[in-house]
């Protein structure tokens, strides 16, 4: 039995199978219609969260299996002090496979020690958000055609955002990427990872004008400044709106260049962007599904 915590839990060549079986789902629904009848997947989301959630509900869905779980710690027992330990016993009763939100780093680890059932990370804290980075690499591998031989700048919020933690760990194994970093000085990459790709070598600049270097990108990934992951508020609202990607701003990036986002959006990405169709934020959303749908079939051997 396997989980999927961290995206580095899957080698490229077991990712490569993964991204295959999720473009035959988006050719061919109707032949995975079926798959898991009979299945269930409990969603135990401690923390709020619209399109991840729903995304796996919509997979479960669409594969034929049926959804059982919790959108907030409020409403499960959690709020009388239950552990993680002994909800995901319990939850291992109802269900085939269980996606979980936390918002403690290495929680739904702990849930999967303890699990007779696939777990799935669908976000812990600042951590990881593995199936995020599954979605943003099916995405690029959907729309470039290859998940290496590019530039890409990650824009934002980097200290705080798992997104980015992920998708950096994942890309850095495809030959010759070039990551851009792109933040105030309050939010840069945490140093472990900075440390990490230092010591393998692998090529980085950190900046802080969006406008020097969009010329360079193959890829842009925009994030927003996470509310949530602040402590004064008073350094939330003095950088929330550091960066802003409007029409003026496109006009200085490749013809070619895509636009990625993890979602929500705030302001980070001006509205006027929505209709460049650079702008593949809102197909990600639809990857998403194709990806986890894929991932809910092998991680219960039914591929």
């Amino acid at each position: 039995m396997r989980h999927l915590m961290n995206p580095m839990d899957f080698s490229v060549e077991e990712l490569n199978r993964l991204f295959d079986l999720a473009r035959d789902i988006e050719q061919h629904p109707e032949a995975y219609a079926h798959k898991c009848e009979g299945k269930k997947l409990a969603t135990c989301f401690y923390e709020p969260s619209t399109r991840t959630r729903l995304s796996f509900e919509t997979a479960m869905l669409n594969l034929g299996g049926s959804v059982i779980g919790f959108s907030d710690a409020a409403s499960s027992s959690a709020s009388k002090g239950e552990s993680v330990s002994d909800t995901i016993r319990v939850i291992s009763c109802f269900a085939d496979i269980c996606a979980m939100r936390h918002p403690k780093e290495g929680a739904p680890m702990v849930a999967a020690s303890r699990s007779s059932i696939p777990v799935i990370n669908a976000g812990d804290g600042g951590h990881q958000h593995p199936t995020q980075t599954l979605t943003d690499l099916l995405t690029i591998r959907a729309l470039k055609g290859r998940l290496d031989h590019f530039t890409i700048g990650l824009c934002g919020d980097l200290k705080f955002g798992r997104t980015v933690h992920s998708l950096v760990n994942a890309l850095a194994r495809y030959a010759d990427i070039h990551f851009i970093f792109i933040s105030p000085e309050e939010l840069r990459i945490p140093g472990y990872l900075r440390e990490k790709l230092q010591e393998n070598n692998l090529s980085f600049e950190e900046e802080i004008r969006l406008e020097d270097v969009l010329p360079k990108l193959d890829l842009l990934y925009m994030t927003r400044v996470q509310r949530e992951r602040f402590f004064n508020e008073e350094d939330y609202v003095r950088l929330k709106d550091f960066y802003i990607l409007n029409k003026e701003k496109m006009e200085l990036a490749k013809e070619d260049m895509l636009v990625l986002h993890p979602l929500p959006r705030v302001n980070e990405i001006s509205v006027e962007v929505d209709d460049d169709p650079r702008a593949v934020y809102f197909k990600q959303v639809q990857y998403g599904v194709y990806v986890r749908m894929a991932l809910i079939l092998t991680l219960l051997e039914l591929a």
